[in-house]
């Protein structure tokens, strides 16, 4: 998973961030708790372009999160994750609406993860 941010907002939150996204994939996905790899990038706030009121939202700030994932989740069990995502973060005071979530999807033979199959 990756997390685009202003450095200043990870400094302030970024563990709770952090644990909020990955007990929402827990939680939404029955992930296994220990499945927890995320790279946050930060950046200064003139490196995060985006159209404040695109599609009839009020964004303030922008906050993306793209999660690759093996291909094996319905539609209706991606939105409840991004619901939960959503959820979690305002809970510590990152509005939903100035959130952008993308799932990148991929087989399990598209990965490695420290040992072979084999």
């Amino acid at each position: 998973m990756q997390i685009d941010l202003e450095r200043s907002l990870a400094e302030r939150l970024g563990r709770q961030i952090s644990d909020g996204v990955h007990q929402a994939l827990v939680d939404g996905l029955g992930m296994d708790p220990t499945d927890k790899f995320q790279i946050f990038r930060t950046h200064a706030p003139e490196e995060i372009v985006f159209d404040p009121g695109y599609n009839g939202v009020d964004r303030r700030q922008l906050v993306g999160i793209q999660i690759l994932m093996v291909h094996m989740y319905d539609v209706t069990t991606k939105y409840a994750m991004f619901d939960q995502i959503a959820t979690r973060l305002e809970e510590i005071g990152i509005r939903p609406e100035d959130l952008l979530i993308s799932v990148v999807e991929n087989g399990f033979e598209d990965w490695y993860a420290g040992k072979s199959r084999s």
